[in-house]
Protein backbone atom coordinates (compact mmCIF):
# COMPACT_ATOMS: atom_id res chain seq x y z
CA UNK A 1 0.00 0.00 0.00
CA UNK A 2 1.46 3.30 -1.01
CA UNK A 3 2.00 5.96 2.20
CA UNK A 4 0.64 8.61 0.18
CA UNK A 5 -2.78 8.15 -1.22
CA UNK A 6 -3.26 9.75 -5.00
CA UNK A 7 -6.45 11.02 -5.42
CA UNK A 8 -7.86 10.79 -9.12
CA UNK A 9 -11.72 11.63 -9.07
CA UNK A 10 -11.40 15.27 -9.75
CA UNK A 11 -14.94 14.90 -11.69
CA UNK A 12 -16.63 13.64 -8.12
CA UNK A 13 -15.59 16.74 -6.47
CA UNK A 14 -12.25 19.05 -6.28
CA UNK A 15 -10.19 20.30 -3.02
CA UNK A 16 -11.38 24.00 -2.33
CA UNK A 17 -8.63 26.23 -3.62
CA UNK A 18 -6.79 28.17 -0.63
CA UNK A 19 -7.47 31.89 -2.49
CA UNK A 20 -11.20 30.73 -1.80
CA UNK A 21 -11.31 29.39 1.70
CA UNK A 22 -9.48 32.88 2.78
CA UNK A 23 -11.74 35.13 1.09
CA UNK A 24 -15.11 32.85 2.55
CA UNK A 25 -13.65 32.91 6.66
CA UNK A 26 -14.67 36.78 7.75
CA UNK A 27 -18.46 36.28 6.34
CA UNK A 28 -19.40 32.97 8.89
CA UNK A 29 -18.04 34.94 11.72
CA UNK A 30 -17.36 38.62 11.12
CA UNK A 31 -19.29 39.98 8.74
CA UNK A 32 -22.27 37.17 9.32
CA UNK A 33 -25.18 39.60 8.11
CA UNK A 34 -28.65 38.25 6.53
CA UNK A 35 -28.01 40.39 3.16
CA UNK A 36 -32.02 40.78 3.46
CA UNK A 37 -31.66 42.82 6.99
CA UNK A 38 -31.94 46.70 6.28
CA UNK A 39 -28.67 47.73 9.19
CA UNK A 40 -25.03 47.97 8.47
CA UNK A 41 -24.30 44.31 8.87
CA UNK A 42 -26.84 42.83 6.25
CA UNK A 43 -25.96 46.12 3.99
CA UNK A 44 -22.33 44.67 3.81
CA UNK A 45 -23.67 41.20 3.38
CA UNK A 46 -26.01 42.38 0.68
CA UNK A 47 -22.80 44.42 -1.16
CA UNK A 48 -20.84 41.63 -0.91
CA UNK A 49 -23.48 39.19 -2.52
CA UNK A 50 -24.05 41.40 -5.11
CA UNK A 51 -20.60 42.12 -5.86
CA UNK A 52 -20.27 38.26 -6.36
CA UNK A 53 -22.80 38.00 -8.56
CA UNK A 54 -21.67 40.80 -10.58
CA UNK A 55 -18.37 39.24 -11.23
CA UNK A 56 -19.75 35.56 -11.94
CA UNK A 57 -22.16 37.15 -14.16
CA UNK A 58 -18.86 38.85 -15.90
CA UNK A 59 -17.15 35.32 -16.12
CA UNK A 60 -20.88 34.12 -18.40
CA UNK A 61 -20.81 36.97 -20.16
CA UNK A 62 -24.02 37.23 -18.76
CA UNK A 63 -26.37 40.53 -16.81
CA UNK A 64 -26.05 40.24 -12.99
CA UNK A 65 -30.04 40.04 -12.99
CA UNK A 66 -29.88 36.74 -15.55
CA UNK A 67 -28.25 34.64 -12.32
CA UNK A 68 -30.08 32.68 -9.87
CA UNK A 69 -27.56 31.94 -6.28
CA UNK A 70 -28.66 27.90 -5.50
CA UNK A 71 -27.48 25.41 -3.17
CA UNK A 72 -25.38 23.32 -5.96
CA UNK A 73 -25.48 22.07 -9.32
CA UNK A 74 -28.52 19.74 -8.59
CA UNK A 75 -30.83 22.73 -7.80
CA UNK A 76 -29.97 24.18 -10.75
CA UNK A 77 -30.49 21.82 -13.13
CA UNK A 78 -33.88 20.57 -10.99
CA UNK A 79 -34.83 24.87 -11.39
CA UNK A 80 -34.03 25.15 -14.73
CA UNK A 81 -36.57 21.86 -16.00
CA UNK A 82 -38.97 22.71 -13.56
CA UNK A 83 -39.07 26.14 -13.89
CA UNK A 84 -38.86 25.91 -17.80
CA UNK A 85 -41.50 23.56 -18.12
CA UNK A 86 -44.20 24.81 -15.63
CA UNK A 87 -43.56 28.18 -17.00
CA UNK A 88 -44.17 26.62 -21.06
CA UNK A 89 -46.69 25.09 -20.05
CA UNK A 90 -48.76 28.20 -18.38
CA UNK A 91 -48.10 30.22 -20.93
CA UNK A 92 -47.77 28.60 -24.06
CA UNK A 93 -49.59 25.09 -22.97
CA UNK A 94 -45.94 23.11 -23.83
CA UNK A 95 -46.10 19.88 -22.56
CA UNK A 96 -42.93 18.16 -24.33
CA UNK A 97 -39.76 17.88 -22.51
CA UNK A 98 -36.66 16.83 -24.63
CA UNK A 99 -32.94 15.25 -23.37
CA UNK A 100 -30.59 13.43 -24.25
CA UNK A 101 -30.23 10.16 -22.43
CA UNK A 102 -26.76 10.83 -21.03
CA UNK A 103 -27.67 13.21 -18.93
CA UNK A 104 -26.69 13.52 -15.21
CA UNK A 105 -29.41 12.06 -12.61
CA UNK A 106 -30.10 15.96 -11.67
CA UNK A 107 -31.47 16.24 -15.16
CA UNK A 108 -33.08 12.96 -16.00
CA UNK A 109 -35.16 12.35 -12.93
CA UNK A 110 -36.30 15.38 -12.90
CA UNK A 111 -37.97 14.83 -16.60
CA UNK A 112 -38.60 11.42 -15.20
CA UNK A 113 -40.56 13.32 -12.48
CA UNK A 114 -42.13 15.70 -14.79
CA UNK A 115 -43.49 12.76 -16.96
CA UNK A 116 -44.62 10.83 -13.95
CA UNK A 117 -46.53 13.27 -11.52
CA UNK A 118 -46.98 15.72 -13.54
CA UNK A 119 -47.73 14.64 -16.87
CA UNK A 120 -45.26 16.37 -18.75
CA UNK A 121 -44.16 13.92 -22.58
CA UNK A 122 -40.78 12.97 -21.67
CA UNK A 123 -38.52 12.26 -25.16
CA UNK A 124 -34.82 11.08 -25.41
CA UNK A 125 -33.00 12.53 -28.44
CA UNK A 126 -30.34 9.69 -29.82
CA UNK A 127 -26.54 9.28 -29.18
CA UNK A 128 -23.94 7.84 -31.14
CA UNK A 129 -21.66 5.67 -29.54
CA UNK A 130 -19.70 8.26 -28.14
CA UNK A 131 -22.80 9.51 -26.74
CA UNK A 132 -23.18 12.69 -28.55
CA UNK A 133 -26.13 14.60 -29.65
CA UNK A 134 -26.18 15.05 -33.53
CA UNK A 135 -27.66 18.27 -34.37
CA UNK A 136 -30.12 16.62 -37.23
CA UNK A 137 -31.44 14.56 -34.68
CA UNK A 138 -32.70 17.50 -32.74
CA UNK A 139 -33.86 19.61 -35.41
CA UNK A 140 -36.39 16.47 -36.06
CA UNK A 141 -37.48 16.05 -32.87
CA UNK A 142 -38.37 19.65 -31.99
CA UNK A 143 -42.20 20.56 -32.04
CA UNK A 144 -44.03 23.85 -31.36
CA UNK A 145 -45.09 22.48 -28.00
CA UNK A 146 -41.54 21.79 -26.75
CA UNK A 147 -41.55 23.19 -22.98
CA UNK A 148 -37.48 22.73 -22.92
CA UNK A 149 -34.68 20.94 -23.90
CA UNK A 150 -31.74 19.52 -21.97
CA UNK A 151 -28.60 18.36 -23.14
CA UNK A 152 -24.99 18.23 -20.92
CA UNK A 153 -22.20 20.19 -22.16
CA UNK A 154 -19.54 17.73 -20.78
CA UNK A 155 -20.19 14.47 -19.58
CA UNK A 156 -19.92 13.16 -16.02
CA UNK A 157 -19.21 9.58 -16.27
CA UNK A 158 -17.67 9.65 -20.11
CA UNK A 159 -16.56 13.01 -20.66
CA UNK A 160 -17.60 13.36 -23.94
CA UNK A 161 -18.49 16.85 -25.14
CA UNK A 162 -21.69 18.22 -26.80
CA UNK A 163 -22.23 20.96 -29.50
CA UNK A 164 -23.56 22.95 -27.36
CA UNK A 165 -23.79 26.06 -29.84
CA UNK A 166 -25.22 24.14 -32.71
CA UNK A 167 -28.07 22.62 -30.63
CA UNK A 168 -28.51 26.23 -28.66
CA UNK A 169 -29.29 28.25 -31.77
CA UNK A 170 -31.79 25.19 -33.44
CA UNK A 171 -33.76 25.89 -30.33
CA UNK A 172 -33.16 29.35 -30.45
CA UNK A 173 -34.95 29.47 -33.96
CA UNK A 174 -37.46 27.44 -32.80
CA UNK A 175 -38.44 29.51 -29.84
CA UNK A 176 -37.81 26.88 -27.11
CA UNK A 177 -35.45 27.40 -24.15
CA UNK A 178 -32.41 25.48 -24.04
CA UNK A 179 -30.74 24.31 -20.52
CA UNK A 180 -27.29 22.54 -20.34
CA UNK A 181 -25.46 21.04 -17.21
CA UNK A 182 -22.14 22.75 -17.89
CA UNK A 183 -21.04 21.72 -14.24
CA UNK A 184 -17.62 19.45 -15.31
CA UNK A 185 -17.17 22.34 -18.10
CA UNK A 186 -16.58 25.27 -16.10
CA UNK A 187 -13.13 24.63 -14.93
CA UNK A 188 -11.93 23.46 -18.51
CA UNK A 189 -14.00 25.16 -21.31
CA UNK A 190 -15.86 28.48 -22.68
CA UNK A 191 -18.49 29.40 -20.54
CA UNK A 192 -19.89 32.29 -22.45
CA UNK A 193 -23.33 31.96 -23.01
CA UNK A 194 -23.79 33.76 -25.73
CA UNK A 195 -21.55 31.68 -28.05
CA UNK A 196 -22.89 29.07 -26.61
CA UNK A 197 -27.08 29.59 -27.32
CA UNK A 198 -27.98 28.53 -24.18
CA UNK A 199 -31.00 29.85 -22.44
CA UNK A 200 -30.25 28.15 -19.19
CA UNK A 201 -26.95 26.80 -17.41
CA UNK A 202 -26.12 24.99 -14.67
CA UNK A 203 -23.05 25.41 -12.71
CA UNK A 204 -21.85 24.11 -9.31
CA UNK A 205 -18.77 25.16 -7.23
CA UNK A 206 -17.24 22.06 -5.84
CA UNK A 207 -16.24 21.10 -9.34
CA UNK A 208 -14.05 24.07 -10.25
CA UNK A 209 -12.16 24.18 -6.79
CA UNK A 210 -14.81 25.92 -4.66
CA UNK A 211 -17.05 24.95 -1.73
CA UNK A 212 -19.87 22.36 -1.61
CA UNK A 213 -23.23 23.34 -1.15
CA UNK A 214 -23.74 26.56 -3.64
CA UNK A 215 -24.07 26.56 -7.13
CA UNK A 216 -25.78 29.32 -10.20
CA UNK A 217 -28.32 28.82 -12.44
CA UNK A 218 -28.30 30.96 -15.74
CA UNK A 219 -31.61 32.23 -17.03
CA UNK A 220 -31.17 34.63 -20.06
CA UNK A 221 -33.81 37.53 -19.99
CA UNK A 222 -37.00 37.33 -21.22
CA UNK A 223 -36.96 33.55 -20.58
CA UNK A 224 -40.22 32.74 -18.32
CA UNK A 225 -39.60 30.70 -15.01
CA UNK A 226 -41.75 29.75 -12.56
CA UNK A 227 -40.22 29.28 -9.02
CA UNK A 228 -39.86 26.30 -7.24
CA UNK A 229 -38.32 26.95 -3.80
CA UNK A 230 -41.02 29.64 -2.65
CA UNK A 231 -41.09 31.50 0.78
CA UNK A 232 -39.28 35.23 0.73
CA UNK A 233 -38.47 37.37 -2.45
CA UNK A 234 -34.80 36.73 -2.61
CA UNK A 235 -32.80 35.87 -5.83
CA UNK A 236 -35.33 38.73 -7.29
CA UNK A 237 -38.34 36.27 -6.48
CA UNK A 238 -37.13 33.02 -8.05
CA UNK A 239 -35.24 30.99 -5.53
CA UNK A 240 -36.75 31.59 -1.78
CA UNK A 241 -34.18 31.47 0.88
CA UNK A 242 -31.21 33.44 3.16
CA UNK A 243 -28.29 33.25 0.62
CA UNK A 244 -25.54 31.87 1.84
CA UNK A 245 -22.92 34.60 1.29
CA UNK A 246 -19.70 32.88 2.37
CA UNK A 247 -20.27 29.96 -0.09
CA UNK A 248 -21.64 32.30 -2.26
CA UNK A 249 -18.51 34.32 -1.68
CA UNK A 250 -16.10 31.38 -2.27
CA UNK A 251 -17.82 30.43 -5.38
CA UNK A 252 -16.54 33.64 -6.94
CA UNK A 253 -12.99 33.34 -6.14
CA UNK A 254 -12.84 29.84 -6.71
CA UNK A 255 -14.02 31.13 -10.40
CA UNK A 256 -12.01 33.90 -10.79
CA UNK A 257 -8.79 31.16 -10.38
CA UNK A 258 -10.15 29.71 -12.66
CA UNK A 259 -10.23 31.92 -15.12
CA UNK A 260 -6.54 33.51 -14.11
CA UNK A 261 -5.22 29.78 -14.78
CA UNK A 262 -7.67 27.89 -17.48
CA UNK A 263 -5.29 27.72 -20.20
CA UNK A 264 -2.59 26.58 -18.50
CA UNK A 265 -4.15 24.14 -16.49
CA UNK A 266 -6.10 22.50 -19.18
CA UNK A 267 -2.55 22.29 -21.00
CA UNK A 268 -1.34 20.34 -18.15
CA UNK A 269 -4.69 18.06 -17.84
CA UNK A 270 -4.54 17.35 -21.32
CA UNK A 271 -1.31 15.82 -21.18
CA UNK A 272 -1.61 13.85 -18.53
CA UNK A 273 -5.36 12.58 -19.77
CA UNK A 274 -3.47 11.39 -23.10
CA UNK A 275 -0.47 9.45 -21.36
CA UNK A 276 -3.61 7.81 -19.44
CA UNK A 277 -5.07 7.06 -22.70
CA UNK A 278 -2.36 5.99 -24.11
CA UNK A 279 -0.86 3.53 -21.47
CA UNK A 280 -4.25 2.15 -20.62
CA UNK A 281 -5.59 1.13 -24.77
CA UNK A 282 -1.78 0.25 -25.62
CA UNK A 283 -0.82 -2.19 -22.51
CA UNK A 284 -4.09 -3.40 -20.95
CA UNK A 285 -5.54 -6.13 -23.20
CA UNK A 286 -9.40 -6.04 -24.00
CA UNK A 287 -9.32 -2.38 -22.83
CA UNK A 288 -11.94 0.04 -24.45
CA UNK A 289 -12.41 3.96 -24.38
CA UNK A 290 -15.67 5.06 -23.41
CA UNK A 291 -16.58 8.40 -24.73
CA UNK A 292 -15.36 10.51 -27.93
CA UNK A 293 -11.44 9.65 -28.33
CA UNK A 294 -11.18 13.82 -29.00
CA UNK A 295 -14.14 15.76 -28.18
CA UNK A 296 -13.90 15.06 -24.32
CA UNK A 297 -13.20 17.27 -21.45
CA UNK A 298 -9.05 17.92 -21.11
CA UNK A 299 -8.93 16.28 -17.50
CA UNK A 300 -10.96 13.16 -18.21
CA UNK A 301 -10.22 9.24 -19.25
CA UNK A 302 -13.41 6.24 -18.84
CA UNK A 303 -13.14 3.00 -19.61
CA UNK A 304 -14.30 -0.45 -19.47
CA UNK A 305 -12.68 -3.55 -19.24
CA UNK A 306 -13.30 -6.92 -20.66
CA UNK A 307 -14.01 -9.51 -17.28
CA UNK A 308 -13.40 -7.14 -15.01
CA UNK A 309 -16.05 -6.14 -12.17
CA UNK A 310 -15.66 -2.47 -11.73
CA UNK A 311 -16.19 -2.01 -7.92
CA UNK A 312 -13.89 -4.74 -7.31
CA UNK A 313 -11.31 -2.55 -9.62
CA UNK A 314 -12.15 0.41 -7.29
CA UNK A 315 -11.52 -1.40 -4.31
CA UNK A 316 -8.53 -3.20 -5.52
CA UNK A 317 -6.94 0.69 -6.44
CA UNK A 318 -8.11 2.21 -3.13
CA UNK A 319 -6.37 -0.58 -1.30
CA UNK A 320 -2.93 0.57 -3.35
CA UNK A 321 -3.78 4.35 -2.61
CA UNK A 322 -5.33 5.36 -6.13
CA UNK A 323 -9.04 7.13 -5.49
CA UNK A 324 -10.77 6.74 -8.59
CA UNK A 325 -14.50 5.98 -9.92
CA UNK A 326 -17.23 3.72 -11.97
CA UNK A 327 -18.95 5.65 -13.98
CA UNK A 328 -21.07 8.49 -12.40
CA UNK A 329 -19.87 9.04 -8.73
CA UNK A 330 -23.84 9.48 -7.85
CA UNK A 331 -24.02 6.26 -8.89
CA UNK A 332 -21.53 4.48 -6.77
CA UNK A 333 -22.81 1.27 -4.41
CA UNK A 334 -25.32 0.54 -7.14
CA UNK A 335 -25.44 -3.05 -9.22
CA UNK A 336 -27.18 -1.94 -11.96
CA UNK A 337 -25.12 -0.94 -14.91
CA UNK A 338 -24.97 3.16 -15.66
CA UNK A 339 -27.45 4.27 -18.34
CA UNK A 340 -24.91 6.45 -19.86
CA UNK A 341 -22.93 3.23 -20.50
CA UNK A 342 -26.14 1.63 -22.28
CA UNK A 343 -26.83 4.62 -24.11
CA UNK A 344 -23.79 3.99 -26.25
CA UNK A 345 -24.35 0.42 -26.88
CA UNK A 346 -22.47 -1.19 -24.01
CA UNK A 347 -23.73 -4.98 -23.15
CA UNK A 348 -24.88 -4.73 -19.09
CA UNK A 349 -21.71 -7.01 -18.26
CA UNK A 350 -19.38 -4.73 -20.00
CA UNK A 351 -20.93 -1.83 -18.42
CA UNK A 352 -20.27 -2.79 -15.07
CA UNK A 353 -16.68 -2.87 -15.97
CA UNK A 354 -15.78 1.01 -16.04
CA UNK A 355 -12.98 3.39 -14.64
CA UNK A 356 -13.13 7.07 -14.67
CA UNK A 357 -10.11 8.95 -13.99
CA UNK A 358 -9.49 12.40 -13.74
CA UNK A 359 -6.82 14.22 -13.22
CA UNK A 360 -6.89 18.27 -11.54
CA UNK A 361 -4.49 20.68 -10.02
CA UNK A 362 -2.85 18.48 -7.86
CA UNK A 363 -1.42 15.74 -10.07
CA UNK A 364 1.74 15.39 -10.58
CA UNK A 365 3.10 12.85 -13.96
CA UNK A 366 4.80 10.68 -11.23
CA UNK A 367 1.53 9.83 -10.04
CA UNK A 368 0.26 8.98 -12.94
CA UNK A 369 2.91 7.29 -13.77
CA UNK A 370 2.62 5.37 -10.26
CA UNK A 371 -1.28 4.66 -11.73
CA UNK A 372 -0.17 3.31 -14.52
CA UNK A 373 2.08 0.82 -13.06
CA UNK A 374 -1.03 -0.36 -10.33
CA UNK A 375 -3.44 -0.63 -12.48
CA UNK A 376 -2.40 -3.43 -15.13
CA UNK A 377 -1.82 -5.43 -12.15
CA UNK A 378 -4.98 -4.93 -10.60
CA UNK A 379 -6.89 -6.11 -13.82
CA UNK A 380 -5.11 -9.08 -14.09
CA UNK A 381 -5.48 -9.87 -10.89
CA UNK A 382 -9.37 -9.18 -11.11
CA UNK A 383 -9.64 -11.44 -14.56
CA UNK A 384 -8.49 -14.60 -12.98
CA UNK A 385 -11.95 -14.19 -10.74
CA UNK A 386 -15.30 -14.65 -11.97
CA UNK A 387 -16.78 -10.99 -12.38
CA UNK A 388 -19.57 -10.23 -9.70
CA UNK A 389 -22.08 -9.03 -12.05
CA UNK A 390 -24.22 -12.48 -14.07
Amino acid sequence: MRQKPIYLDYAATTPLDPRARSRMLPFFDEAFGNPSSVHSWGQQAEAELEQARAQIAGYLGCESDELIFTSGGSESDNLALRGAAFAARNGRSANHILISPVEHPAVLETARQLQRLHGFQLEFLSVDEFGQVEPADLARRLRSDTAVVSVIYGNNEIGTLNPIAELGSLCRQAGIPFHTDALQAVAQLNLQVDELNVDLLSIGAHKFYGPKGVGALYVRRPTPMVPIQTGGSHERGRRAGTSNVPLIVGMNEALAVVVERRATDIQGFARLRDRIVEAVLGGIADAQLTGHPAERLPNHASFVFEGVDGNGLLAALDLAGFACSSASACKTGEPEPSEVLLAIGLDARLATSSLRVTVGRQTTPSEVEAFLTILPEAIARLRVVEPAFT
